[in-house]
Order: structure tokens, then sequence, then C-alpha cells
């Protein structure tokens, strides 16, 4: 009757080595993944939070870096007022 009564520590003991490891690496996880999300800018905003370039902000950012030419500029700076929705 003995033998059967101790089986169950035998695997408690087994089990728990694993179980550690398992929770060590779980706070690990957790910590990782916490420190990456407040890590994501300097400026005291969000990664996920931050504001899209309008499409005549992009515009403006090409011509300023010198991709687009200025005849390209002006006629994707029409088309863009054309395209543009009006107040509602």
């Amino acid at each position: 009757m003995m033998y059967w009564n101790g089986g169950g520590w035998a695997w408690m003991m087994a089990l728990a080595p694993v179980l550690w490891i398992v929770l060590i690496g779980l706070v690990v996880w957790a910590v990782v993944r916490l420190t990456q999300h407040s890590a994501g800018r300097h400026d005291g905003t969000e990664p996920w939070k931050t504001p899209r370039e309008t499409p005549e902000e992009i515009l403006d950012r090409r011509f300023a870096s010198g991709e687009i030419d200025a005849d390209t500029y002006s006629e994707a700076r029409k088309r863009l007022a054309a395209h543009r929705p009006g107040p509602r």
C-alpha cells in the first residue's frame, strides 16, 4: 500500500522543474512585451497612435527631397485638390 501513496510525490518532484521553467518563461515574456510597447517612441507618444501623413504632406516631402519635379508636384496637387472631399 505504501508504494501507491508515494507515487504522487514522485510525479510532483518530476514536474516541479518544468512548472518553474514555464513560470519564469511567462514572466520574462511579459516583461519583454511590456518594455517593447513603452520603448516605441522617445517623444512621449505611443507608436500605435502616431498620426499618419496626409497625401499632401507626402507629396510635399517627396518634392522637398527631390524625388519629383515641380511639374509633377503641381499636377499631383491639382489632382488631390479635385478629389478632396468637401466639408460635411
